[in-house]
Parts: structure tokens; sequence; C-alpha cells
């Protein structure tokens, strides 16, 4: 525990900083809010994001690569589907940690390795030095707090028509700490319910990415997907509809849709950009930016023209240096089928995600 702790000491005084404006924004929030139960939840999304990126993102991703790159697992190396579990690693991994732990020392200074990446993987996170896109975790980044809807909509979505809003949207840009950059083929679809009023968004993605995981990518869980959905409320009768409030990851909070574009020929909605902000206190905990068109596949000249139109939210990270780019599945992909699926099924991994979902 001495060793734990004082590596932690060490990594937060390594980007001491960043860690000092994150107290402050903490310090803000708290005096900005009527009870501390209501830091509650905005800080615990955070929290559940902060950790979840360098454990499942960083440390999954690199061991599935590591075991798919272990010397005689592959089968075959066309396709790289793999036969049956990595027997040959996972004993060698076993027999491996068994003789790193041998030693009071040595458990001691693995723990204390491991403590000081994870706290300084999440200090880059709120000093900019890691993916702006996907895991800005800064406090009030640039500019403090959440904007009004009038302060970034645009005027073509002064009469949104919700209904033809509705459907399957591609996402080709996105600035969003809740969206692993090793992840692709990120969709939104979204209906409305019966009531007119509550609007049902099922996000689809799949992952990791074969340029992320290029070895073990087709062994993944969700290499053939999965879905979690989000649900929100329009506002009553006479306000403007691409206001709205979403609910997601135990919080609630504004998703603006800012932007859309028309076909000239039919008037359906052929692109559009949404923007979601939490706040605690007044102080920014969270924002995300989606950059979505109807097309799985877009020219370089419309995500030019997106990001020319998404200049009222640059401050927010709206920028190209702080969006990433998201690849899709091409038309013909199929689903994955080899051991590693037939086991996930089996399991009951698909299940368990379903869950998951359903208490987001």
């Amino acid at each position: 525990l001495v060793a734990a702790a004082l590596a932690a000491a060490l990594a937060v005084a390594a980007r001491f900083p960043a860690w000092a404006a994150f107290a402050e924004g903490v310090q803000r929030a708290a005096a900005g809010v009527d009870s501390l139960g209501d830091l509650l939840p905005p800080f615990a999304f955070w929290l559940f994001f902060a950790l979840t990126h360098p454990l499942f993102g960083a440390a999954g991703v690199g061991l599935g690569e590591l075991a798919w790159s272990f010397p005689g697992y592959v089968a075959d190396p066309a396709d790289l589907d793999a036969v049956g579990a990595p027997l040959a690693f996972t004993l060698l991994s076993l027999l491996a940690t068994r003789a790193a732990l041998a030693t009071r020392a040595a458990r001691a200074a693995i723990a204390a390795a491991s403590i000081f990446w994870l706290v300084d993987y999440v200090g880059a996170g709120l000093d900019g030095s890691a993916d702006l896109s996907s895991y800005n975790l800064a406090l009030d980044d640039e500019v403090k707090g959440c904007p009004a809807f009038e302060q970034v909509a645009a005027p073509s979505v002064r009469d949104l028509d919700v209904a033809k809003y509705q459907g399957k949207w591609y996402e080709h840009a996105y600035h969003d700490w809740t969206q692993f950059a090793e992840v692709y083929d990120t969709s939104l679809d979204i209906n409305l319910a019966d009531d007119r009023r509550t609007w049902y968004d099922a996000f689809a993605i799949k992952g990791p990415s074969p340029q992320a995981a290029p070895r073990s990518w087709r062994g993944s869980p969700v290499a053939n997907g999965a879905m979690y959905p989000l649900y929100g409320t329009l506002p009553p009768p006479g306000a403007n509809s691409a206001s709205l409030l979403e609910k997601g990851f135990g919080n609630t909070f504004p998703n603006f849709i800012i932007d859309v574009q028309k076909d000239p020929k039919t008037g359906e909605y052929t692109e559009a950009i949404q923007f979601q902000c939490l706040e605690a206190g007044g102080v920014r905990v969270f924002e995300g930016i989606n950059f979505l068109a109807r097309d799985a596949s877009i020219s370089d000249a419309r995500l030019d023209a997106m990001f020319d139109r998404a200049k009222p939210i640059a401050p927010y990270g709206a920028t190209r240096d702080q969006m990433h780019l998201v690849t899709h599945a091409p038309p013909d992909f199929r689903p994955i089928a080899n051991w590693w699926q037939d086991a996930w099924a089996a399991i009951g991994v698909d299940k368990l995600l379903a869950l998951v979902a359903a208490d987001l």
C-alpha cells in the first residue's frame, strides 16, 4: 500500500498543474451545487470513463494483440482466425506472473508500476497530452460552462422536423470521451415513441477496428457489433425541437442539434451536427460532438464543410486536432464466425452487454 500510494503521488506530481486545475474545478463545482449528492452522477460518469479508457482501451486491446501474436497461436494467417483458447500464452503468462509475484519486493514494485501507469494515463487526459478527441478529461477546457442553445444553433434548425430526423445516421467524426478511438462503424438509429416526445437513440459500434488491433480484432466480443440505448425527451410544443434532454450513464444532459443539411430535391435531412454538454455546479464536466450523415461514406469536401459549420462550437472541441475521424465497415462486411465468437456466445457475453446497456 505504501508503494502504491507513493507511485500515485509521483504520477500526480509529474502532471501537477493539470491535477491542481482539476481539483480547483471540483471545488468550484461543489460550491455551485445545493448538495454534494448533486456532484456524484456527473463525476461518477467522469471517473468511469477516465478508468475504462486505460483498462479496456489501452491495456485490453494491447493484451489481445499480444495473445494473438504469440508464436504458433494463429491458425490461418490469411484471416487471423485463431482456433481455440490461447493455452500456451495463458500458461506462460501464469508462470511469469507467479514468478514475478514470488517476493514481497516484486509484488510491491509491480503494484507501484501499475498504479503509476494508471494515474499518469488519467493525468495525460487532464493536461491535454492524450488524444484530445476521445480522452480530453479537463474540466471547463478552454471556456467555462455550457453554452445556451441559441448561442450555438444554426438557422437551419430553426424549424426542425424531428419526424424527418428519425432513422439511421452514420457518425463520421466525434469529440467525446464516452467513445473509444479503438472502435469503428459507429451509427445512431433514432426513433420517436408513440407519444412523439420520447426520443430513442440506438447507438451502435463495432470494435476494436482492424486498424487499431490488426491481429486480434476478430476475437473481440463486439467484433460483430454492440448497441447501447440512450433516451431523450423533446421540449414541449412551441419550443425548438432541436434542443432536447437526453438520458444516459446516470445523467440527464442537453443534446442540441445545432445544424442540419437537406437534400434540395426531397427535403430530407442528409447531414447533422449534434452537441451534448454536462455541467456540475456551473463547471463543464463533459462535452460531446457528433458529425453525422445518412451515408456511410462522405467526401473530404463534405467533411470540410461540417467543420466550417461547426465553428460556433470550436472552443468546445470541434476542431481538426480535437475530432476523431470514424471509419466504417465495408458494405460487404460479413459477421465474424470463429472460435472466439462461439465462446463469447456460450458464456453469455452478449446477454451481459445487453444488461449493461439497459442500465446506462
